[in-house]
């Protein structure tokens, strides 16, 4: 073998160590940040309003609160909830089923009534109440 092809891999083999140890320390960098440095509080610890006539009864109207995914529904009886859309299972985000009324965990099909609590599948407490009030025929959030 000459030494040209000799170069030629040995520039190669050191490119291709180059980008493992670049994707290694990205996956790490990734899995520290995620794991080990703390989310920081976001100043939307204030009040969030939502007007009922966006929510209609039997509805669910989602959004972010404090970082995270939430819902306020509007059952058939008029009573508004609000809840944690996150599932205590696995915190996958929970869809409301507006025919069944109810809301699905998509991860594994946990089900939980209008109130959060659960129906049926692996989540193992209901969903997180919000706290909340309703004024003027808005509801606030927080």
């Amino acid at each position: 073998m000459d030494a040209s092809k000799r170069q030629f891999i040995g520039i190669s083999l050191g490119g291709l160590a180059a980008l493992a140890v670049a994707g290694i320390a990205s996956v790490t960098y990734s899995l520290f940040r995620y794991y080990l440095i703390p989310k920081p509080d976001s100043d939307s610890k204030g009040k969030i309003t939502i007007p009922l006539g966006d929510i209609g009864a039997g509805n669910a109207k989602f959004f972010e609160y404090n970082g995270s995914a939430a819902v306020v529904v509007t059952k058939p009886d008029g009573s508004v909830v609000a809840l944690s859309a996150v599932c205590p299972h696995l915190g996958c985000i929970v869809q409301w089923e507006k025919d069944r009324q109810d809301f699905l965990c998509p991860c594994h099909a946990g089900y939980f009534t209008p109130d959060g609590e659960v129906v049926s599948g692996p989540p193992p407490r209901a969903l997180e109440k919000l706290p909340f009030s309703i004024a003027n025929g808005t509801v606030i959030i927080g």
